[in-house]
């Protein structure tokens, strides 16, 4: 580290602590050269978790935006929302679980479909619906008929 005060890059490490928020290391320092103290921070990096969207762009996770769709599936079904933060809450467990940096939106979409069935029927028939982009109705029908066998 160099010293602010005169430049040279001989300091040492003269106390370390958790910094008040307990999310970065205070460390006090004092330059060999000039003799100054200075005060510095240290605090992970992190890489945030990028979602890979159909059309190949990529995107920051945002649990916002899942919560949202998750939301408009449960929309005035018995669905409290304690039950919907814990569906999100194990989505976001098995995503950052896997140590990707990247996902695809489609592992995210399965994974929403997957818990949703197991909560509530018809806001697994509607978030598929938005999901898989039904063309006509026929293509609806099939994938009711998918969950109809499966149950």
């Amino acid at each position: 580290m160099k010293c602010p005060f005169c430049n040279a890059s001989d300091t040492k490490v003269i106390d370390s602590r958790p910094a008040d928020d307990n999310s970065s290391i205070r460390r006090r320092r004092q330059c060999e050269q000039c003799g100054r103290r200075f005060t510095t921070y240290e605090k992970l990096e992190t890489m945030p978790l990028m979602i890979i969207k159909k059309d190949d762009s990529r995107e920051t996770y945002d649990r916002s935006k899942l919560e949202k769709g998750i939301l408009l599936s449960c929309h005035k079904r018995p669905v409290s929302s304690q039950e919907i933060s814990a569906v999100i809450d194990e989505i976001e467990n098995q995503i950052f679980n896997m140590g990707e940096r990247e996902i695809p939106a489609s592992l995210i979409g399965e994974l929403v479909m997957k818990k949703l069935k197991d909560v509530d029927e018809v806001a697994y028939v509607r978030f598929a619906s938005v999901y898989r982009e039904f063309k006509d109705v026929n293509a609806f029908m099939e994938e009711l008929a998918k969950f109809l066998n499966n149950k």
